[in-house]
């Protein structure tokens, strides 16, 4: 059996922090991605949740029923293995609700287990504040996902004081399946039509996205920040251990590099 390398030796896969996820039981992107960000020694640990239609396109009622249908169960399996931080890694159902629904969604999984935990709505918002010079920033957003939701998540972003000055949806509603089969080639499309010249970092909104691994290649060439929903987690529960970025990808790339 071959093991990850670093530096000549199998690389620690735990000692140093557990963080839990909770993820929707169609996502296919968000438990990779979390294994590639993951610090060296950080393990992670995964609950899935469903109460959407999985056949559905994803749209504001699907979202919203994903939320409100939430299992304390499905958290509490993370308490139970002793999850340092907790990560609720679905960005449009708390987006569709707005700022203060998904501040209480976060409050009462914290309140249930004891654990710190943010969603990725709030880390999504928080990533943006930070990146470069912190404050409010000019930005371009894109997702897989239809318009309606799209609008919904931008009111979210820009009611923390961010402006919103370039977009690209979907070019046809995705299901599910859809929305996880896109490459990461089609994620750099997606960058390219939401930018424009005063967007000073691009959002790109969705866990179950390849867009982690398009994030090098966007930021080259388009020579400002990107924020993914699930870097975005990552860099907040990297934060919320006190473990450096030093030795994670997102070390490479300008989410946390202008730190």
């Amino acid at each position: 059996m071959k093991h990850a390398q670093t530096n000549g030796r199998p690389r620690q896969s735990r000692g140093r922090g557990r963080i839990g996820v909770v993820v929707p039981v169609t996502n296919t992107n968000l438990e990779p991605d979390m294994m590639m960000l993951a610090p060296e020694g950080v393990s992670l640990h995964f609950s899935r949740s469903g109460g959407y239609d999985v056949d559905a396109i994803p749209d504001e009622k699907q979202m919203r029923q994903y939320s409100d249908q939430h299992s304390p169960e499905v958290v509490d399996n993370l308490r139970l293995c002793r999850s340092d931080v907790i990560l609720y890694g679905c960005t449009s159902a708390t987006l569709a609700q707005g700022p203060a629904y998904d501040r209480q969604f976060r409050q009462e999984i914290e309140a249930q287990t004891g654990i710190p935990a943010i969603t990725a709505a709030s880390a999504l918002v928080e990533a943006i504040s930070d990146v470069g010079d912190k404050g409010s920033k000019a930005f371009a957003l894109s997702s897989p996902y239809v318009a309606r939701l799209n609008d919904l998540a931008i009111s979210f972003i820009e009611a923390f004081g961010h402006r919103c000055v370039g977009r690209a949806d979907a070019e046809k509603p995705l299901g599910n399946d859809d929305v996880a089969a896109l490459s990461p080639d089609d994620v750099m499309a997606l960058a390219e039509r939401a930018n424009n010249k005063e967007a000073q970092v691009i959002v790109l909104s969705c866990t179950d996205m390849r867009a982690a691994e398009a994030v090098p290649e966007i930021e080259r060439r388009l020579s400002k920040p990107v924020v993914t929903s699930n870097q975005a987690l990552m860099a907040w529960a990297i934060r919320r251990l006190g473990l450096p970025f030093e030795g994670t990808v997102l070390a490479n790339h300008r989410l946390v590099a202008d730190r």
